[in-house]
Order: C-alpha cells, then structure tokens, then sequence
C-alpha cells in the first residue's frame, strides 16, 4: 500500500519504519521541519532499536520520504494514519487539539480526491472523540460522509519504547474499531500474517481498550509497590512472595474477576482486605490503593441501589442473596445489603434462593441468619413462580443457572435488574437494566 503516517514522533516514527520493512511505501507529514528532514535523510527522529536501520533500508529502496504538507502525503497515499499527540492540559483532560487539526487538514485534501481514502487513528483518545472531534473535522472540511465518502478507523497501538519493533510484530492483539467491514478488512491487511488474536469491534470499544490496558498496568505496578512495601517492613523478600503469586495463572494472573459486575462479598476478600489495611496501619504505611478497595465496593452497592430505586416501583424480587451461586454463605454479601438497605427505605421484598431455605439450612450458616439477620428469613417466599409474580423489579442477585431463563417467565411490566449478566438478556428489550453494561 502507499501509505501516509501523520506525526512523526515516537509512535508515528515507528509504525513508518515496520510498514516499509514490511514492503509498504510510506510518505511521512510532519509540522516540524527538521523530523521531515531527517526522515527525508533516512535518518530516525527517535532512538529506538531497529528503527534506524529500517528507516535507512527504506530510503535506499525509496519507499521512504516526508513532507510538512498534508494534501501532498493525502493525495500520494490510500491509507493514512494519524498517530500524532494527545497530551494532558493542567486538569487532567485529553487536548485533542492537534488530532483535530490535523483531520482538518486531511479532510481538506479528500475534499479535492476522488478515490476512496481511509483513515486509521492511532492516537491514544478517550471514547467517544471519534464522533465528537474526528467525524466533524473531517466531514466540515471534506464535505464527504464518514464510511460512505472516506473510510473511517481506530487502531490503539501497544507499542513499549525499547521494544517498539518487536511489539509491533509480536503484539498482545490487534483491535480496529470501523464504521463498516470494508474499513476493518483494510486496516487488518497492514497487520497480515502477524501471530495475534485479532479483533473488529466498535469505535468506542477500540477506543476505550486502550486506557483499559494502561490503567491496568499502572494498577499493577502501584499493587506490586505496596505489597513490597508492606513485606520490608515485616522483614520478608517481597520477590519471593509476588514469585509465588505470579505463579497462580488461575485466579492472580488471569481473566478470572476482570469481568464486570456486582460488588464482592463473603467470608474471605472482606475479612482479608481489612487485616492488611489493618497491619500496614499498624506498620505506620500508606497504603491507598490497597486501601481503596473497600470503598470501591461500598460504591458498586450503592450503584446498585441506585439503579433499583431509579425505577419508582416497590415491590421486590431478589433471586439469590448468597454471594455467589452455589453456596448458602450469606457473610458480608452484598445482596444481602441491598436487601437490608431498601427495606430501610420501604421496600417490600420477597426472595428466592434454593441454597438458603432455612429448612435446609444447617451449622454457621443457619446461626448467621438467625442471630444476624433474622428478618432476612421472613422475606424468603415459598416457591419460584410465588417471588417471581411478586416483583415488579425483578433483581438476579448471582449467576445460578436455574435464574438465566427469568425473562421468559416475566409478565409485560415487570422490570429485570441483573447484577450477573444472564446470556437471556435481550429478550425483554427496555425493561432490561444492567449494572454497569
């Protein structure tokens, strides 16, 4: 392909180098004189291993060159990439500034093309800028449609400096979010034969992927930095201790509690989060995140309560009020405070929860319910169809399978709150709230 790379600072410079290393001809547009200059030089604007030689290799072949003029490089090319800044202003907020400048730019010269154009945004940009800043610039100044006139693209880039080159050839994944599949296939194509899983999702996914990821790993460093700080002062090898846990590829390092949802409860996670808080209080240690966890639990109940309550109806069924499926353990579950909470505010509850029958439940458990939250125990309803018919918010308290068919069994004004993300969702069409999708 004949390609144009807008910026031609460290992501920009890179994504050029690996593309005419792969046999594209790509024509690089900067505002600075001096990178396109030494662009033009086969010399790179940025120290990065490999990419001198590439970027040399590439102006030996003339597939290399760049220009400070957006229409020549537009006009010169079939794809472009825009991989320029998006750095933070004093409070905090993304300045997209130069990517809309630079969309301007673009637009103006598809507006005076013929053939069909596409552009991919490689810039790091909150969702919802592609329809707020890009689409805009780029039709204003175009006049042409986003996905009818000009092709339309996101592709974050997971690119590490000091391992740039061999990040863009052995990725994690590759995510385009498009506005059509002609727009997905075009940019996929740059990406050929690269052994990664590859995904085609919706702008606003592909834009939010990328500060998921990053947000993520600057919370592992700062767990990691805590955990360690909490070992010195006990006087144990933090690496031996995260040695082990980075073992665990089955709760610790893997999908398992990433997936949104419901606040955490039970016997374990409450009880331990606030022993550590406890001793690195103790330790005289500031802890933050650490100690932030609880609070951000506390806040996904009251999210909770919020969305059943936002609904003005008084009658309530829960199905399940154990903190997860499949067990009668009702310490610290969080449906059990939901329950608690609008009865205060005079809700009428009934339950259904197989696994807390009180007829059949036995040891701690039944002298939790009795000696805690006896009332609990009156709330529990007689059968199935007795607490369905019961609600007019219905609430799925945990993932039970017998409670994935409850929208088939709903009457037309019932209202479904899912805490768990039942795969019969969409059955009931607006009458469906999810608690954070």
């Amino acid at each position: 392909m004949e390609i144009s790379v807008f910026g031609m600072g460290y992501v920009g410079v890179v994504s050029a180098a690996c593309l005419t290393n792969d046999g594209h001809t790509v024509i690089g547009v900067d505002t600075n004189e001096t990178k396109a200059d030494l662009v033009n030089a086969g010399t790179s604007p940025v120290i990065e291993k490999d990419v001198a030689f590439f970027l040399s290799t590439a102006h030996a072949e003339a597939k290399l060159s760049a220009t400070t003029n957006a229409a020549e490089a537009v006009a010169a090319s079939s794809l472009s990439l825009v991989c320029v800044g998006t750095p933070s202003r004093k409070n905090g907020s993304l300045n997209t500034s130069i990517v809309e400048k630079v969309c301007k730019e673009i637009g103006a010269a598809l507006k005076l093309k013929d053939a069909y154009h596409c552009i991919v945004i490689r810039s790091t940009m909150l969702p919802g800028t592609i329809h707020e800043v890009v689409i805009p610039a780029l039709e204003s100044s175009s006049d042409k449609k986003a996905g009818e006139g000009f092709g339309l693209a996101i592709n974050p880039e997971f690119l590490r400096e000091g391992s740039a080159v061999y990040d863009f050839y052995n990725p994690p994944k590759t995510v385009i979010g498009s506005l059509n599949a002609r727009d997905a296939d075009l940019v996929a194509a740059l990406y050929r034969g690269l052994e990664a899983p590859l995904f085609k999702v919706s702008i606003e996914v592909a834009e939010m992927t990328k500060y998921t990821d990053n947000v993520w790993h600057a919370l592992k460093v700062a767990y990691g930095n805590e955990i360690g700080n909490i070992c010195k002062a006990l006087g144990i090898d933090s690496h031996d201790v995260m040695d082990v846990f980075c073992q665990d590829t089955k709760l610790n390092i893997s999908p398992t509690y990433l997936k949104p949802g419901f606040a955490f409860g039970g016997s374990c996670l409450p009880k331990d989060l606030r022993a550590l808080n406890y001793k690195a209080q103790e330790l005289d240690l500031s802890v933050p995140l650490i100690k932030s966890v609880s609070e951000s639990n506390r806040t996904q109940i009251e999210r909770g309560i919020e969305i059943i309550t936002a609904h003005g109806k008084k009658n309530v069924s829960f199905f399940g009020i154990s903190f997860k499926s499949g067990t009668d353990d009702l310490r610290e579950s969080p449906q059990v405070e939901l329950v608690e909470r609008l009865i205060g505010k005079g809700y009428k509850i009934k339950i259904y929860d197989k696994n807390v029958e009180m007829a059949k439940l036995v040891g701690g458990n039944k002298e939790y319910i009795l000696q805690v939250i006896p009332h609990i125990s009156d709330l529990i309803g007689e059968s199935f169809d007795d607490v369905l018919a019961h609600g007019e918010v219905i609430v799925i308290g945990n993932s039970e399978p017998e409670f994935h068919d409850i929208p088939k069994s709903m009457n037309a004004t019932q209202i479904l709150v899912d805490l768990v993300r039942i795969p019969e969702r969409d059955l009931i069409g607006d009458r469906y709230d999810g608690v954070n999708w």
